[in-house]
């Protein structure tokens, strides 16, 4: 991946000389100018390196879940929390998608690449491909969040900038010729990790038709990207999320990042008071009763062995994979395996940093995310990390594909196996056929796999705004709307007790004690607010109903 890192800086410098227009008739000395760097094919990488750099937000990612009924983000400054609570406005739009830098940049990119000869057309067919994966993956973002915005060109002027939205079908429509044009023109593997190649595309087209129900597109996407035969799940669910298992065979495409030149540090928010973070992302108790018990059945299923006492025993292993909970061993930030207790105020007589309410960086819930942080000891530095969080995995391809098929055509032995591989990987036992027999029964299991497979991964706000009950409506507007709570209890820190029965539950607590945050989600929330910013800046945009 030398090269890749390496033109991310030249790149985004080249970049930047080639937004001057004509304000000056000399040659910049501390930028490049486009007569004197669109010349060469060392040139068009170089550029097409600059448009990588921030096409997705590895922050974005793991903090996206925070809008869900599966995260909560504690500090409303950072802008998570108006997602989750529905307090959004159109000059509080919390963390904002409304960004056209990436698609100004590639824009540039197409412009100009025509111009420059290249000794292989296939090459250059690649990259112009990349480019235009990158737009697109852009325009689609937008579009499912914001429901329409503006296909731009580059624009010589603010006025000239000036543009309305396109509808939501035009610009589905866009995205969805670019990315069936570019699909035969990318390499079937990428040049290094990180690069886009024909999985990725594939992978994108398949999430786009998904999301907007178009299964049969959606299955069939999904079956291209397991012809390929590049890609397989990683026998290691939790390699996946690791730095050692950033080559993993299950990924299609992660954004890259590299420890102290281009870190990540949202890594070191995410960690709990007493390792030194912040806790601004964390998982929720309404995840962890999601995940089934060890047997197969949920755990309002008669016959399940759910405790409410010991919630945490004999879960889906995929529990403790993904969440940090109250008496796990884990290994803090002094490199020793300890028990996690985030339920008593104090701890052998001291003041316990963890404690839910000890501190404003405590995790409110009592829980911390395992994925992308477990072990601390994989970090040199939490500030600046290289961890690379996923935007495509092959599992995602197995489970869009038994969602698409129910849909279609309702269980089928295959539907089954796509499910099968997923769920024994981890060592759950394999679908129940007669009680999951109907289109109805497995859209209930289909979701359910979907929601703790990719649980942190910044998938589940989609997923509920996309997902319908009975009724018609959104599954958000039930899973968002109501009181988050935490539980409390005491934790025994004899190192000797099972992990998952060392956390004792008081069920009947008080519901003041539980109390997190009210959160409301009403039917205009389903897109975001424009922000009004943007709104001043240009008029002719047009705002989403209820803000």
């Amino acid at each position: 991946m030398k090269r890749f890192k390496n033109y991310i800086v030249l790149g985004m410098a080249a970049l930047l000389g080639t937004s001057c227009s004509d304000f000056l008739d000399v040659t910049p000395k501390d930028a490049l100018s486009p007569s004197t760097t669109w010349q060469t094919e060392t040139d068009a990488e170089k550029f097409a390196i600059g448009c990588y750099d921030g096409w997705e937000d590895g922050t974005q990612l793991l903090y996206f879940d925070c809008g869900s009924d599966y995260g909560f983000n504690n500090f409303s400054w950072e802008g998570y929390r108006p997602w989750g609570d529905g307090t959004l406005t159109a000059t509080n739009t919390g963390a904002s998608l409304y960004s056209f830098t990436t698609i100004r940049r590639c824009n540039t990119f197409m412009e100009n690449i025509d111009a420059i000869p290249f000794t292989d057309e296939a090459t250059k067919n690649d990259l112009i491909a990349q480019v235009r994966f990158l737009r697109a993956y852009q325009y689609f973002k937008m579009n499912w969040w914001y429901g329409g915005v503006p296909i731009i060109d580059n624009y010589e002027s603010a006025e000239e900038a000036q543009v309305p939205r396109n509808t939501e079908e035009e610009v589905r429509t866009f995205v969805e010729q670019e990315l069936d044009e570019i699909t035969p023109m990318l390499n079937a593997t990428p040049a290094e990790r990180g690069r886009v190649a024909k999985g990725a595309a594939l992978a994108l087209r398949m999430r786009e038709a998904l999301y907007y129900e178009d299964w049969a597109t959606a299955k069939d996407r999904a079956q291209q990207i397991i012809d390929l035969g590049q890609y397989s799940l990683d026998p290691d669910y939790e390699n996946l999320f690791t730095v050692a298992g950033q080559s993993s065979p299950e990924i299609i495409l992660a954004v890259q990042y590299i420890e102290n030149t281009k870190g990540l540090g949202v890594i070191g928010q995410m960690y709990n008071n007493g390792d030194g973070g912040w806790s601004s992302v964390i998982p929720t108790h309404n995840l962890i009763d999601t995940y089934e018990m060890e047997n197969g059945l949920t755990i309002d299923e008669d016959g399940s062995g759910y405790d409410p006492v010991h919630p945490f025993a004999n879960r889906d292993p995929r529990l403790a994979m993904t969440v940090c909970y109250p008496g796990a061993d884990y290994i803090n930030s002094n490199g020793v395996t300890a028990v996690f207790n985030t339920l008593d105020t104090q701890i052998d007589g001291a003041d316990n940093a963890n404690y839910m309410t000890s501190a404003d960086n405590a995790s409110k819930t009592g829980l911390t995310w395992n994925k992308y942080l477990a072990p601390i000891t994989q970090y040199a530095d939490i500030w600046s990390t290289s961890a690379c969080p996923i935007v495509f995995r092959y599992a995602e391809v197995l489970l869009t594909w038994a969602e698409a098929e129910n849909e279609l055509n309702g269980p089928s032995a295959e539907v089954y196996n796509k499910l099968n591989q997923i769920r024994t990987r981890v060592g759950m036992p394999e679908v129940d056929q007669a009680k999951y027999g109907t289109k109805e029964k497995l859209r209930e299991l289909i979701r359910r796999e979907r929601g703790v497979e990719f649980a942190g991964e910044g998938i589940r706000r989609a997923d509920i705004v996309r997902w319908k009950d009975a009724s018609g409506k959104m599954v958000a507007e039930t899973v968002l709307n109501g009181t988050l709570e935490r539980r409390v209890g005491t934790v025994s820190m004899d190192a000797s007790v099972d992990p998952e029965l060392r956390a004792t539950i008081t069920v009947d607590a008080p519901a003041t004690e539980k109390f997190i945050e009210t959160r409301k989600f009403a039917a205009h929330n389903r897109y975001f607010p424009i922000p009004q910013t943007s709104i001043d800046k240009n008029p002719q945009l047009t705002q989403n109903n209820g803000y």
